[in-house]
């Protein structure tokens, strides 16, 4: 048996695009013949998957699962909507989601993770891009869970059960009934996909955020021309609105736009008789962040045509 070198299999991926790990069985499979493991990684598909790996993959679904008293939400990531329909790819995804209740937020994990199919997520995922033919991109998860109460999923845009554009659950804390809790936690849950909190409330916040926001603010009211005092009074006014705008409980309900969130919890307790307590929530939606690539078909066709 070859020796794999270190180098040998830094030469294979930089050949073929594949990950490190699959160079490495490739060339052990191949007795460290390098044209050989090429055509492996080929024969697999690895090398088409990595190849692809580079196209930016912002469209796809958001799958949301919850089983007792916990709850998750994952996002897998593709090029275009139309992957989001195929029937392949919703079941990897409904999948994955329900693998991830025991994972919770760890990608790293999920990946590793057996599939009923045989191979492990990332494994299969692989396969899938090559199959499929579009990238795809196993993003983000996260996991949220009550002691006592329930957790409540809610899917915008469903494209099918749990399947969606917005994933969202919420988390509550209670020792009233489900027959309380579900309906409740579902019109949360639309606030939330509506109104997109950016923390449970004020405390939560990110101090970058509320600091950008201070300097927008302070920009502002300098133009005033008011005495510095003043402008002082308008910069922590500015600060605390889009405070209460941005955490989820002091937002104004999305149903009653007079009440804020944590009053309508309050009062749903009162009229159960039981403490109801919003723990955590979660609120996925589909390429949130992620910039997408702004394509020119016009220079696409005429880049092609002068390739020939």
């Amino acid at each position: 048996m070859a020796e794999i070198t270190a180098a040998a299999v830094k030469e294979l991926r930089e050949k073929s695009g594949a990950g490190m790990m699959d160079c490495k069985k490739a060339l052990t499979e191949n007795n460290g013949d390098m044209e050989a493991a090429s055509d492996w990684l080929r024969s697999k598909g690895l090398a088409a998957a990595a190849k692809k790996s580079s196209r930016t993959a912002a469209e796809g679904l958001v799958g949301v699962a919850v089983a007792g008293t916990k709850g998750v939400a994952v996002e897998v990531n593709s090029q275009t909507d139309f992957v989001a329909k195929n029937e392949i790819f919703q079941g990897f995804v409904r999948e994955a989601t329900a693998l991830a209740l025991d994972t919770g937020n760890d990608i790293d994990a999920l990946k590793a993770t057996a599939m009923a199919q045989g191979g492990t997520v990332e494994e299969v995922l692989t396969a899938n891009i090559s199959m499929i033919g579009e990238n795809q991109v196993l993003r983000r998860a996260k996991k949220v869970e009550v002691t006592n109460g329930a957790v409540i999923p809610y899917v915008h845009n469903a494209a099918a059960p749990g399947l969606g554009k917005i994933g969202v659950l919420v988390a509550l804390e209670s020792d009233a009934g489900v027959d309380v809790l579900e309906p409740l936690g579902k019109q949360i849950a639309m606030h939330i996909a509506a109104a997109f909190p950016l923390a449970l409330d004020e405390s939560g916040l990110d101090q970058d955020v509320i600091e950008r926001e201070r300097a927008i603010a302070t920009e502002k009211a300098a133009e005033s021309g008011k005495p510095a005092d003043i402008v002082a009074k308008m910069v922590e006014g500015a600060v605390k609105r889009f405070a209460k705008e941005n955490a989820l409980l002091s937002q104004p309900f999305v149903m009653n736009d007079k009440t804020p969130v944590a009053d309508v919890i309050a009062k749903a307790a009162k009229d159960a008789g039981a403490t109801i307590t919003l723990t955590d929530y979660v609120r996925f939606q589909l390429g949130e962040g992620i910039e997408k690539e702004e394509s020119d078909f016009a220079a696409e066709v005429a880049a092609t045509a002068a390739g020939l």
